[in-house]
């Protein structure tokens, strides 16, 4: 079993067999536990995990939304994804202005008209300063300087903006020059803004943490990644043919983790940011973090859990799993006794459990489009998603739970 779903059926199990019942905003309720910690090491493979298959194309376009400072759901629905629809839609539910002749749209018509109306999209499609506006312009605000003039007796307002900060490149400039820094953070908890949020942030920060590589382990990256012509033996060396100095670890931290639906997404798109950030500064990933607050599953995602966790196969079960072109050898299973047939399934790697975990998946990147963290280079990275690919991605089938929100 990979280590990553081993923690996170773990996990479910835990609150299955700890969690207290809460009441929660939806009103669905939930079961919950408080204070938990899951740790990947990314040399084991891409946190995606296999016990259930997950949307990858889904979360690599959310991730780019939130680099290029995203905060309107049209970019999503333009790329297919649609887990931010309900939240736009139960806004626009909120107002006073029915669309429609006077009735309000259906959220299959209000997401119609967000795709193919810009007018529509911006004004209904804001979901307030979320992640992106928090990562890439934390405090811009419009404000009004004098009047230019009036119209129809009323004053025509000058406004300018106050530039905000870009945690993100903030980040990467740090990286480069102070990689050794412990202020090496971005925050989305914004206090003056929460209240203008569609959502506050259940994830709401994150730290990343630099250490050097030793010549031993420097070595090796070089071994992986070309053919060595004679021995490199300095630092300066391996400087000069960019091989990586450092490794790069990222801690996230969550309030509120949605353990069935929320937390899968939310540990692949860190690891994919930490592998985004490791590339644009030539470290090596090291260490993906999590810190979980308020751990629930809500209550109609209980029996979901329950069938991920998975239960262990019988004998027949398992006998029925193998080819049947190999059943010849099993024709008197039963009289073989139990010791025997499980040597044999355990030897042609016949599954033990009903989801039981596959290898994880490598992740490819391409370099070309990470050369900065600028908004033309996100909008090449997301471009047809050729640029963010899974190697050998194997799962079991998708497990379908409704969203509480």
């Amino acid at each position: 079993m990979n280590k990553l779903d081993e923690q996170y059926t773990d996990l479910l199990q835990d609150i299955l067999d700890n969690g207290v019942e809460k009441k929660d905003r939806t009103g669905t309720g939930t079961i919950s536990v408080f204070g938990r910690q899951f740790r990947h090491n990314m040399k084991d493979g891409f946190p995606l995990l296999t016990t259930k298959k997950m949307p990858f194309k889904t979360i690599v376009t959310e991730l780019i939304w939130f680099l290029r400072g995203g905060t309107n759901i049209k970019y999503l629905v333009d790329n297919n994804c649609h887990i931010w629809d309900g939240d736009a839609y139960k806004n626009y539910l909120k107002t006073s202005e029915p669309t429609l002749n006077g009735k309000y749209l259906s959220q299959p018509e209000f997401i119609h008209w967000i795709k193919t109306d810009d007018k529509f999209a911006k004004k209904w499609g804001e979901l307030g300063p979320i992640y992106g506006k928090q990562w890439r312009s934390w405090g811009e605000e419009e404000y009004y300087d004098g009047i230019e003039g009036w119209k129809d007796n009323e004053p025509i307002f000058i406004k300018k903006i106050k530039n905000g900060i870009d945690q993100i490149q903030n980040l990467i400039n740090d990286l480069k020059t102070n990689p050794d820094s412990r202020r090496l953070m971005v925050n989305a908890w914004n206090v003056g803004e929460l209240d203008q949020m569609v959502l506050p942030p259940c994830h709401y920060g994150f730290q990343v943490y630099t250490r050097e590589l030793s010549l031993e382990e420097r070595a090796t990256i070089w071994n992986n990644t070309h053919n060595p012509v004679g021995n490199i033996y300095t630092h300066n060396q391996y400087d000069e043919n960019d091989i990586p100095a450092r490794t790069i670890s990222l801690m996230f931290n969550m309030r509120s983790v949605d353990t069935f639906l929320g937390l899968p997404f939310n540990i692949a798109s860190y690891g994919l940011l930490l592998e985004i950030i490791a590339k644009e500064v030539n470290m090596v990933p090291d260490e993906l973090i999590g810190n979980l607050g308020d751990v629930h599953l809500y209550s109609n995602h209980i029996e979901q859990a329950k069938e991920q966790i998975g239960r262990d196969l019988t004998l027949e079960e398992r006998y029925n799993l193998i080819e049947e072109d190999k059943h010849t050898q099993f024709v008197n299973w039963q009289s073989l006794g139990t010791d025997r047939v499980k040597e044999v399934l355990d030897k042609q790697n016949i599954p033990k459990r009903t989801r039981e975990p596959f290898p994880l998946p490598k992740l490819m990147l391409n370099p070309i489009v990470l050369a900065n963290l600028e908004h033309k280079g996100f909008d090449e990275a997301i471009n047809g998603q050729v640029n963010f690919e899974l190697e050998n991605y194997q799962s079991h089938p998708s497990i379908k739970a409704p969203l509480s929100n």
